[in-house]
């Protein structure tokens, strides 16, 4: 895995380029596809000549293009992905890619022959088949937290649709980067930005009065929060929850982005309990029965469910369905 300076034709026009090696198979949409809130997300755009998003970071916001191919030079086809960055925080986000890529993300110990071996067989095959997948870390915690604490208890219809509604009317247009970049790319507001927007904003999105006071409760504590990508997964965790409306399910859910966390189980969600226990074992269970049937597993946990979810199976779809609430009707 190595970093080398970016060819002329590469950064011209940017603000920053780099080229990185991961050292091994990699897919950038596989990798990054856990980012998106949705193919609508505004921060993100897919497009032919790349995978466009924007952010902001300390020293700013950025627009940032990704780019994958192989070098086929010498015979060989090593896989490599160039960087574009444009903006305040171009410097930032170039130095962060490689994490973003997942260079931290260390799959050594979940291919072991030994650990392999006690894998289930649909675990296996889909490894097989995704060798290419690496588990990304932003070190960007509210980025990761609001839209996740939007997702409590609703629908992703509903919470998507809400982000969206809130990204195009509060976000800010990414940093200008060229006549190929895409057009309406947005970043995410700041926590200033954020605390600003009125309660009746939120009414409109479709977000409801316990969702909207837990996102404004963790944005007045967004300094400390930020500082949390610099701890282990577990610690970090564990500190935000501290925040009322912050739980074992949001955390997870963040931790698995900001530090690529293996290990982080989302315990509480609507449909992943029964969606493991039906895979592992041919009949629901729920969050208890999920952790004692990934327990043999434990520190790569994440691992085997994104394996289960990449192996094609699906769950039989009994019992009802969660309700789409529309609070903008009350």
């Amino acid at each position: 895995m190595t970093i080398v300076d970016a060819p002329a034709r590469l950064a011209a026009g940017a603000d920053g380029a780099l080229r990185w090696h991961p050292g091994g198979p990699f897919s950038l949409v596989q990798t990054l596809g856990t980012l998106l809130r949705g193919n609508g997300d505004p921060s993100f755009s897919l497009l032919p000549d790349g995978l466009w998003t924007a952010f902001t970071t300390a020293d700013g916001p950025v627009t940032l293009r990704l780019t994958s191919a192989r070098d086929s030079a010498g015979g060989s086809a090593e896989p490599y992905v160039d960087a574009q960055a444009w903006g305040p925080g171009s410097a930032s986000a170039l130095a962060a890619v490689p994490c973003l890529l997942g260079a931290g993300d260390d799959w050594s110990g979940f291919d072991e022959p030994g650990f392999h071996a006690t894998l289930p067989r649909m675990v296996r095959e889909a490894r097989r088949r995704n060798p290419a997948i690496r588990l990304p870390s932003t070190g960007r915690v509210i980025d990761a937290l609001v839209p996740t604490i939007l997702e409590q208890k609703v629908t992703v219809i509903e919470a998507r649709r809400g982000y969206r509604y809130l990204m195009y009317r509060f976000g800010t247009a990414a940093p200008a980067a060229g006549l190929s970049a895409p057009s309406g790319l947005l970043v995410q507001p700041t926590p200033v930005q954020w605390l600003q927007i009125p309660s009746w904003e939120w009414h409109k999105a479709g977000v409801g009065p316990q969702r909207s006071a837990a996102v404004m409760r963790a944005l007045r504590s967004a300094v400390a929060l930020e500082r949390l990508a610099a701890l282990p997964a577990a610690e970090a965790a564990a500190k935000m929850q501290v925040i009322p409306g912050v739980g074992a399910w949001t955390a997870a859910e963040v931790v698995q982005r900001t530090h690529g966390c293996p290990d982080s189980i989302a315990v509480g969600d609507y449909h992943l309990a029964a969606y493991v226990g039906a895979a592992l074992t041919g009949r629901r269970t729920d969050d208890a029965g999920m952790l004692a049937l990934l327990e043999p597993w434990k520190g790569h946990r994440q691992r085997v469910v994104r394996m289960l979810g990449l192996s094609g199976f699906r769950k039989p779809a009994f019992g009802p369905r969660m309700t789409i609430q529309d609070h903008r009707r009350h």
